[in-house]
């Protein structure tokens, strides 16, 4: 049976990313990058128990995404779902060497796995880890595809989009403000790079891409601190979107998950 979804945000950036989908009953976290006290606390607030989450699905093992995943899993017996490379980059991983997980489902790339009240199809991302997924996610006829950490949009990852009525993707920098901004060259050239971070334009250019008149919501994440600004962010994809006679909060809703945000969204 498929449930109406709703959508949480715990953490959206490089200081921690934790997201969760479905209701009140049934649910599942992508990434657990905040702690299990935080995360227990920030249910509540939403008239959520932590019996509610199924599974975890992971995008990838940079530690800003699966930080506490160990501790979550471990004291709540919750089982872990990513493809066999991601899940072996997580048990490699020097920041918790005796990582101790519940249970490992490994899932297979383009390929659906039915979770009872959720259809999951991860789908591979370009960015400088062992392996990145995005994941579309299907609740019966309402669909959601999030992608978070890449550098560039594929194909792909476009045609899901298209598919999908709400859709988060990542919005990390404004050029001119990284370029200009303190950061040292190496690591400007890897943000830059192919797999590296979207920027405000490139994420605005792909929204263009696969924007369809069924799209309800955008959510812009994983915002960085030093190069980036919600505002800056948020403008740059709703110009785009007025050029093809679109108005944000119109016809659709865009919004901005801020680093520390904890926010209910009723899609």
């Amino acid at each position: 049976m498929h449930i109406k979804p709703d959508f949480i945000t715990f953490a959206s950036g490089s200081s921690g990313n934790c997201y969760y989908f479905g209701n009140s009953e049934s649910g599942f976290l992508i990434d657990a990058g905040i702690s299990a006290r935080s995360l227990k606390k920030r249910l509540g607030e939403f008239n959520r128990d932590i019996s509610s989450i199924k599974f975890i699905l992971v995008t990838h093992a940079h530690i800003d995404h699966i930080k506490h995943l160990p501790s979550i899993s471990e004291k709540f017996s919750i089982p872990v779902y990513t493809s066999e490379k991601v899940h072996k980059a997580i048990v490699f991983n020097p920041f918790f060497p005796q990582s101790k997980i519940s249970g490992r489902r490994v899932l297979e790339k383009n390929q659906t796995f039915d979770a009872g009240f959720v259809n999951i199809t991860p789908f591979v991302i370009p960015h400088d880890a062992d392996e990145n997924l995005g994941y579309y996610l299907e609740f019966g006829d309402y669909r959601i595809t999030v992608m978070t950490d890449l550098g560039e949009v594929t194909e792909s990852a476009i045609d899901y989009c298209r598919k999908s009525q709400s859709v988060v993707i990542e919005s990390n920098y404004d050029d001119q403000m990284l370029i200009k901004g303190v950061y040292p060259d190496y690591l400007k050239r890897r943000i830059l790079g192919g797999n590296g971070h979207l920027s405000n334009l490139s994420a605005s250019e792909a929204i263009i891409k696969f924007y369809h008149s069924g799209l309800k919501n955008i959510f812009l994440c994983h915002l960085s601190s030093n190069n980036n600004t919600p505002e800056a962010a948020f403008e740059a994809s709703a110009l785009r979107l007025r050029e093809i006679g679109i108005e944000p909060g119109e016809k659709i809703n865009l919004h901005c998950l801020q680093r520390r945000e904890h926010r209910f969204f009723e899609l």
